[in-house]
């Protein structure tokens, strides 16, 4: 799926991401959900790009994730990698709160911070590290007790070395991330907002648990030296943009619709409220309910004040294809392909519907298209999937092998990868760019399961 699709990763994936090996029993332990969104993943890359270029990083090699995870948190891990939680999009109350905490996490990226803290966590056993990492996200919950439980299981020291290289670097992250502001002509007051906020949430819970597991310590010291900096900064009473607010309101709309009830959307988003907002909200709410009837209602009105917005046909098009309308999905979503051809998750999207229609002619285009958005994101397993099987109505074992080699090795699966990429080998010629993708995906695979 394109639109908001939650496709439910353990913890497994990010320890994955992290580059450790994890057994599935500790996996299990959590059950942490990623969110996709073409919409979601657009404004926090408009938001982001002009921060990471400043920090002189290369914003396409900075992967952003979005944890389904009520925590007023945001981290990053595993390299150029930033996490960032539904519950902080959904707190933030500006869009230079939420500029503020990405510019506060390239710091942490552009000053080296993690390559430290994995020099921290070289000599800790994985055993160790997969404890605190489940208490840590147990904390984030909400669950303090638990956490701080399984954090006891753990290595103490491990997670006392882990945190305490993060609360040295917080200032030198927080001054880097005004920089950053200063340079694409931002306020900062919305970074010391936030800090004010997170500071106000762990005053009010966490008490239990103590001060060196959390990932981000808030002290007035702290507030007071980022407040100085944004005080003597020309920009300090820049105001956000408009189309900014626009896209922070319309990304906590959908948000709100997708991880809340029918009922409680109506009664943050009541149908008297006739805005933008309100009616995006209530048509998520709706056609999850499920009410495509009513959801049509709202998504029709959407569309036909902004013709060319591609994320309102996109929406029409999930709306009907989840309701069972494959058909009739299919015009809605060859629209939001014209309006942004650029859009994998879209055109995700598109080729899965085409691929549900089951007839041939609609597998060959699914390939296409599935093949354009893996061009934009190779790293979806999903489409990945979903090309192995428009491979598989076309009757093309080799590629059908070779889709899912790759599939399996984006999920960890390095034996069923290996099994893949062998087969698609009796389809192809040596020395062919197939042929030597799957001994690629052999060698990789091999590599990591001795690792």
């Amino acid at each position: 799926m394109s639109l908001l699709s939650k496709r439910i990763l353990t913890l497994m994936s990010m320890i994955l991401v992290l580059g450790m090996p994890i057994h599935l029993a500790y996996a299990e332990k959590t059950g942490l959900s990623f969110i996709r969104d073409a919409e979601i993943e657009h404004t926090l890359r408009s938001y982001a790009s002009p921060l990471f270029n400043a920090a002189g990083l290369n914003g396409n090699d900075v992967a952003i994730y979005i944890i389904n995870n009520r925590a007023l948190n945001a981290f990053v891990a595993g390299g150029q990698r930033l996490f960032i939680f539904t519950g902080l999009l959904e707190r933030v109350e500006t869009p230079g709160q939420l500029k503020g905490v990405i510019a506060h996490e390239t710091g942490h990226i552009a000053g080296g911070h993690l390559a430290r803290t994995q020099e921290a966590l070289k000599n800790a056993s994985i055993k160790s590290i997969l404890g605190f990492l489940l208490g840590a996200v147990a904390v984030a919950a909400g669950g303090g007790g638990a956490g701080a439980a399984v954090i006891a299981g753990g290595s103490d020291a491990a997670a006392k070395s882990f945190l305490q290289y993060s609360r040295t670097q917080e200032s030198s992250a927080d001054q880097a991330a005004i920089t950053y502001l200063d340079s694409v002509g931002e306020s900062g007051n919305g970074m010391v907002e936030f800090l004010q906020v997170i500071g106000a949430a762990e005053s009010r819970s966490g008490q239990n648990v103590p001060s060196y597991y959390r990932s981000h310590p808030v002290s007035s010291e702290r507030v007071a030296a980022l407040q100085q900096r944004v005080n003597i900064s020309p920009y300090r009473d820049v105001p956000p943009s408009k189309a900014d607010v626009v896209a922070l309101k319309r990304m906590q709309a959908k948000l709100y619709g997708y991880t809340h009830s029918l009922a409680k959307t109506l009664k943050k988003y009541p149908v008297s409220d006739q805005s933008v907002y309100g009616r995006y909200a209530r048509a998520i709410a709706y056609f999850r309910y499920p009410d495509v009837e009513k959801a049509l209602v709202e998504i029709n009105s959407l569309i036909a004040e902004e013709p060319t917005d591609p994320f309102f046909h996109e929406l029409k098009g999930q709306a009907l294809y989840e309701n069972a309308d494959v058909v009739g999905a299919l015009p809605s979503l060859d629209t939001a392909v014209r309006l942004a051809p650029y859009e994998p998750l879209i055109l995700n999207l598109y080729g899965t519907v085409l691929n549900a229609t089951g007839t041939t002619e609609d597998s060959r285009k699914a390939i296409e298209i599935l093949n354009d958005s893996l061009s934009f994101d190779p790293n979806n397993s999903e489409t990945w999937n979903q090309l192995a099987l428009a491979y598989s109505r076309l009757g093309d074992t080799g590629m059908v092998a070779m889709a899912s080699a790759e599939r399996y090795m984006l999920i960890g699966n390095l034996q069923k990868a290996i099994f893949h990429a062998k087969r698609s080998q009796d389809f192809f010629k040596p020395g062919t760019p197939a042929h030597l993708r799957a001994e690629d995906i052999i060698t990789l695979a091999g590599q990591a399961s001795r690792n």
